[in-house]
């Protein structure tokens, strides 16, 4: 069947083509009758406005493509919900796309972003480098979320990760933890981050003896084979920073498995403050991020680019440790 258009509108609601054109792009000289004919045209005939030829028209195509690293981390829904709420508040559209933790993965999809003449991208904690970022990113404007990336062509939008980490260890050395572990999150973005700022917080709190780093990943189930590994392998630390929260779940999930009880044996802190750590068999001690306002603020700077501001800004979010009930002082033993 024939797709119908602009003028089969027209003809059906009894209005030019041009007036047409107006009402769907939200014009307040149209008036409320022809507005409400207009709307009541296109149901009918169900018509939907061909998006490339408005690209064309008015060299933008009020679209911005998101790229997020993993659909089964909550962290990355709550910043799709920053910036979702940020773009529809200024009149654009969301394609978003998911990466499967994958850089290879990640580089087609941005690559089909750019195919698709989007006006902007925004990665939410890419895996891929930033000489490939760059390179990408000399077609549209690029922001990141999640990865202190410094690259002059991009925009960056994260919180201090070493003040972040420094934060947890402080604490946990404030209630008479020395024996602190990091499960750190292998190849996702600010893993390495988060792990020198773990090893030089240790150094700094005249701990480095105590460093300790077990290989991970950003996933639940790297969190439970590394707590299997460390209750198999013991003396236990008493206490384990993991890299994310579904890191520390899994922590918890192998730690139980193995008779090891927390806090009362392992303090256990995660960092993110997703929805799993505010669950009551849970209760995790955690960094929040403002994931939220990392989105909606992702989504103003791609904004202030398309309207002409320099690339090269880095937005540093605050962060602050949420204490739960899976941290306590280690026992006297």
């Amino acid at each position: 069947m024939r797709k119908p258009t602009m003028e089969d509108v027209a003809r059906r609601a009894g209005v030019s083509r041009a007036l047409v054109s107006l009402a769907l792009s939200g014009s307040p000289k149209v008036s409320e009758q022809s507005m409400k004919a207009v709307l009541e045209a296109t149901d009918e005939l169900g018509y939907r406005p061909n998006l490339m030829a408005r690209t064309l028209a008015s060299r933008r195509a009020m679209t911005i493509g998101v790229l997020l690293d993993d659909l089964h981390n909550p962290f990355y829904a709550d910043v799709a919900d920053g910036l979702l709420a940020a773009a529809t508040e200024a009149g654009y559209r969301v394609l978003f796309t998911a990466g499967l933790r994958h850089g290879d993965t990640q580089k087609v999809a941005v690559d089909t972003l750019l195919q698709l003449h989007v006006d902007g991208i925004v990665l939410v904690s890419p895996r891929f480098g930033a000489v490939e970022i760059e390179q990408r990113a000399r077609h549209v404007p690029f922001v990141i979320v999640g990865e202190p990336l410094k690259a002059g062509v991009v925009d960056t939008v994260n919180v201090d990760e070493r003040e972040a980490v420094r934060g947890v260890l402080e604490y946990l050395v404030s209630i008479g933890h020395t024996d602190i572990l990091h499960i750190d999150g292998g190849r996702g973005a600010a893993s390495v981050v988060r792990k020198r700022a773990y090893e030089a917080s240790m150094a700094a709190l005249g701990l480095e003896h105590r460093t300790r780093v077990v290989a991970g990943e950003f996933t639940e189930s790297a969190g439970y084979e590394a707590a299997r590994l460390l209750a198999a392998c013991r003396p236990l630390p008493t206490a384990i920073f993991a890299a994310n929260d579904l890191i520390a779940a899994g922590v918890l999930d192998g730690l139980e498995e193995a008779g090891v009880r927390v806090p009362d044996d392992v303090s256990v802190v995660g960092f993110d403050n997703t929805l799993y750590s505010k669950l009551g068999r849970l209760s995790l001690t955690t960094v929040d991020q403002p994931r939220e306002e990392m989105g909606r603020v992702a989504v103003r700077t791609l904004l202030g680019r398309l309207d002409g501001a320099s690339a090269g800004a880095q937005h540093v979010l605050g962060s602050r440790l949420i204490v739960r009930g899976s941290t306590a002082p280690p026992r006297a033993d």
